[in-house]
């Protein structure tokens, strides 16, 4: 199964809209841990998760989320 990194930003002023997005949209991505800037004066957050293609990444957020992610097919490699 591809794996993809969502790559959210959001504007400072969209902070509680994104959060609030999740409420009533079901996704195993509720009430997970994620990495996020928003408290440290960025506005962004990344999952890392599987799915068949890109647009089945994206459909794992809410619409508002979604709008402001791009979705990145991954590997991991070793670096020497």
């Amino acid at each position: 199964m591809p794996v993809f990194l969502l790559d959210h930003q959001h504007q400072p002023h969209e902070c509680a809209a994104a959060f609030a997005a999740w409420q009533g949209f079901d996704s195993p991505l509720r009430h997970g841990r994620v990495p996020s800037s928003c408290l440290a004066g960025g506005h962004g957050l990344w999952w890392r998760v599987d799915a068949s293609d890109q647009a089945g990444a994206l459909a794992l957020l809410p619409r508002f989320v979604a709008e402001r992610t791009v979705a990145v097919q991954v590997r991991e490699i070793e670096i020497p």
